[in-house]
């Protein structure tokens, strides 16, 4: 207890000494006027994105639902991860549900809230989609498309590839 005390002291004194002696600095030296007048010249920053590499490819069968009781369960706009999806237009929230042989809980490689590269299908449904819902146990290998019922989309893909990025 008394080493303590006393290294606490010592500190003190220590730290507080240069305010009781004052030291001398070295002559500041002052800068020569330039030569030439300099302009400052600003340059904007670009931000650049940086990607990921795709950790595996999986290839699966693609397919549409929209969030209605016959096609989901009694609560269509909850997801299996709580997320609540906006019925007016579902496909602009970009969600796909998986089947769960997918799924890291039954042994798969994703997870919800994971974002896979979907190609295969079509320009405008290829492209990045969160995980946040899942399928039947019935269904292997398979992911389901979020879209609304008025958007006019139906189809059944084969040969499609996600990619999941980290």
């Amino acid at each position: 207890m008394v080493k303590y005390k006393l290294f606490g002291i010592l500190s003190m004194f220590i730290f507080s000494l240069p305010k009781i002696l004052p030291i001398q600095s070295a002559p500041k030296k002052e800068n020569p006027a330039p030569s030439a007048p300099t302009e400052v010249i600003q340059i904007p920053i670009r931000k650049v994105a940086v990607a990921t590499k795709p950790i595996q490819s999986i290839k699966v069968t693609a397919s549409v639902y929209f969030p209605v009781e016959n096609q989901t369960d009694d609560s269509p706009l909850i997801t299996a991860d709580n997320s609540k999806i906006k019925y007016k237009k579902p496909s602009k929230h970009r969600w796909i549900a998986v089947s769960r042989n997918l799924l890291t809980r039954w042994g798969g490689t994703i997870d919800f809230g994971d974002t896979l590269h979907v190609k295969g299908i079509n320009k405008r449904m290829d492209g990045f989609y969160v995980v946040r819902d899942t399928m039947n146990k019935r269904i292997k290998n398979q992911i389901d498309i979020l879209v609304g019922e008025k958007e006019n989309i139906m189809g059944l893909w084969e040969d499609v590839h996600i990619y999941k990025h980290n």
